[in-house]
């Protein structure tokens, strides 16, 4: 997988100080759609040994390599450092593992933050080992006060910034479309207690990535291996286990899941107090969110991307985006709209939050230049078309493809491909580049 180099400017590295007796953590920014280093809130936060915990947890995952694949000796990555999203009345810090297999997001809701943000946006935030070694000292339940972001002013002789190049990969870009998209498919389908929860997760297995369900089972949870209508895939259920450090602040746990019977991405809700940790799990464990091809066919429409570039200027870091505001705004329908951000989405510039069934504004800090060539297989798709390699008739189409040619069949159930591509992922990956080449030409 290609990178990218960006350079991190960093004001000064994170810390934890203290300040009138309390806890003092300062979060550096770099990167964002303003400024370098944006200034983004600056107050208290409620339950300060709970939201030190979480701030781990979003850190260890950016760190952790949950699928090492055969052959590779060694996983020797570098951690990103986690995205953070001011939307005003919130902050949420994200990250991704370093196999793009789990997706964690803290939502630090309004009533843990003591006022609301001073600036709206997205921004890398520095979690560095110090940092990391001094959260996992807070304790109590006095409060926190965080700071996210450095005063310009600060940023003057050398050696005041800390500047890194870290090696960006565009899986993260990629993975942040790819969950937005197997996100809007979900539902809730099981919720526990406190106490369920934590003799479900500390129940787990600590290794294994074969395929299982978590079901109801009276009032808690337990693990099969077959799947069930009542049930919520959770491959590689070790990975859940992450989520072992916040069980003692937990309030409750919910699984969301898409309506299907099989192996499938689910969401993992913990709720906090004023504060809730999403855990998003691929359907295997060898599958990374980066491959997933959710977003060929909303990147495909040949209307989304003027549709795209109106939503997106009506945005302004809403935690909650409303769709028929944006259309009313917009004077487009519904459908195109929630088309538009879905192509929103591959950029990154939008989320899903399946707690409140919404999108919600972000702007990653990546240069533009990152997200092309980043769907090599909607770039074959419209090679083929620019081919002239696709013939169709009526509902029948044929796709030359070198010196092969492949049948591309619509039916009343979907569209069918002779490749075998198509028939290894059907469509659990997306469409195959000649079925995407077909809907082109039809658009």
């Amino acid at each position: 997988m290609a990178s990218v180099e960006q350079v991190y400017r960093y004001a000064r590295p994170s810390s934890v100080g203290v300040l009138d007796g309390l806890p003092d953590v300062h979060l550096a920014t770099s990167g964002g759609s303003a400024e370098p280093n944006p200034y983004f809130f600056d107050g208290t936060l409620g339950h300060a040994e709970q939201m030190a915990v979480a701030l781990l947890v979003v850190a260890r995952v950016a760190r952790t390599r949950f699928y090492v694949p055969p052959g590779m000796l060694a996983a020797v990555l570098r951690a990103a450092d986690p995205v953070v999203t001011s939307n005003g009345d919130r902050l949420r810090f994200e990250s991704f593992s370093a196999c793009c297999g789990v997706h964690v997001r803290l939502d630090a809701l309004p009533g843990s933050l003591g006022g609301p943000a001073l600036a709206t946006g997205t921004t890398n935030v520095d979690v560095n080992p110090p940092m990391r070694q001094a959260l996992a000292g807070v304790s109590g339940d006095d409060a926190l006060h965080l700071s996210v972001g450095e005063d310009l002013t600060v940023t003057t002789a050398a050696g005041s910034v800390t500047e890194e190049r870290v090696p960006l990969p565009e899986r993260w870009l990629k993975g942040f479309a790819e969950v937005q998209v197997a996100g809007s498919t979900m539902v809730p389908v099981l919720e526990v207690g406190a106490v369920e929860a934590r003799r479900f997760v500390q129940g787990l297995p600590r290794n294994g990535s074969g395929a299982l369900w978590a079901e109801p089972t009276g009032r808690g949870l337990r693990l099969a291996s077959r799947p069930s209508a009542a049930g919520v895939p959770v491959a590689g259920a070790h990975r859940l286990r992450v989520l072992e450090p916040l069980l003692r602040f937990a309030t409750s746990l919910r699984a969301y899941a898409p309506a299907v019977i099989g192996p499938a991405p689910s969401i993992w809700e913990l709720s906090l107090h004023d504060a809730r940790v999403s855990v998003t799990l691929s359907p295997e464990v060898s599958r990374g969110f980066s491959g997933e091809g959710g977003v060929l066919r909303d990147l495909a429409d040949p209307s989304s991307g003027a549709d795209a570039d109106l939503v997106a200027a009506l945005l302004a870091f809403e935690p909650r985006i409303d769709v028929l505001s944006l259309a009313s705004s917009s004077a487009l329908p519904a459908e195109r709209v929630l088309r538009a951000l879905g192509r929103l989405g591959a950029a990154g510039r939008v989320g899903y939050d399946a707690h409140d069934a919404s999108y919600f504004h972000r702007e990653l800090p990546y240069d533009p230049a990152v997200l092309q060539g980043m769907h090599p297989r909607l770039a074959d798709a419209r090679a083929l078309v620019e081919a002239g390699a696709v013939v169709v008739d009526g509902d029948v189409a044929r796709v030359r493809s070198g010196d092969t040619e492949y049948v591309v069949r619509t039916t009343a159930t979907g569209t069918r491909c002779t490749c075998p591509w198509y028939g290894k992922h059907q469509e659990s990956r997306g469409p195959c580049k000649h079925v995407l080449a077909v809907e082109l030409v039809a658009e």
